[in-house]
């Protein structure tokens, strides 16, 4: 077993704040405590005082989580600061309206890997899987201790799935705000709601490697259920350990 490493989840909001905010904090220290016992072990520390993002605090950590941050959480000197983790290797894993935070820097957003512009009313719809191999996606937790495990088998259900959450829609394709760097991990099927602009290629989770780190951002996650699902914690569990390049 390695020594543990440590994350930092931030959630600081000066616009919209999302109502399931604690249940992700929750959550992400359930899989830190359960993590104990597992080969990657992790600490976790909560916050929402910007005063962290200085390089000596955040040298501390592996991975920062952005926890439904939105509008302008960082000033100028604490943005630099996290252009200084990402650029020492630090990783960023990027939770729902992370991608309405920060919208006045372009360095953000290609971060990121997208910005938000609108969602239509929260509804059901048809998430597919397009690398159901990938180490973020072979990731589960059992539903009682979210306990992470790796699954090498690939079932129907991880093909696809129907999923109630706000489908966001981005200013720009994902695709070209990264320059074709993204990798596509799940995508929504327009056909299956209503409200989005994407057309046939609609991504709602993806990764990347940025600027010198590593970064996952999954647009789910507005209702508190999110937090206790196994398949969804499992992919922001597989999020922290590929950022943090244990996988």
């Amino acid at each position: 077993m390695s020594n543990p490493f440590k994350i930092l989840i931030f959630s600081r909001t000066t616009a919209y704040r999302h109502e399931s905010i604690p249940a992700g904090i929750r959550a992400l220290h359930r899989l830190a405590s359960a993590s104990s016992s597992g080969p990657h072990p992790f600490t976790a520390d909560d916050t929402e005082d910007a005063s962290i993002f200085t390089p000596v605090s955040l040298a501390a950590y592996r991975v920062i989580v952005l926890l439904q941050c939105s509008g302008d959480i960082l000033d100028d000197a604490q943005l630099d600061a996290l252009k200084g983790f990402v650029r020492s290797g630090g990783g960023i894993v990027g939770v729902h309206c992370a991608s309405f935070a920060m919208q006045s820097s372009e360095w953000y957003g290609r971060l990121i890997g997208g910005v938000f512009d609108n969602h239509p009313e929260p509804q059901p719809g048809r998430v597919l899987t397009l690398d159901p191999k990938h180490p973020i996606m072979t990731c589960r937790c059992s539903p009682d201790s979210l306990q992470g495990s790796r699954r090498d088998d690939v079932s129907a259900e991880d093909s696809e799935r129907t999923w109630v959450d706000e489908w966001y829609n981005f200013k720009v394709h994902p695709r070209e705000t990264s320059d074709g760097r993204l990798h596509v991990l799940l995508a929504v099927d327009e056909k299956s709601y209503k409200g989005g602009v994407h057309e046939d290629d609609h991504p709602v989770s993806w990764c990347q490697s940025f600027d010198g780190g590593r970064c996952f951002y999954t647009s789910l996650g507005h209702f508190d259920e999110a937090y206790e699902d196994d398949w969804f914690m499992g992919q922001i569990l597989g999020g922290i350990l590929w950022a943090a390049e244990t996988s």
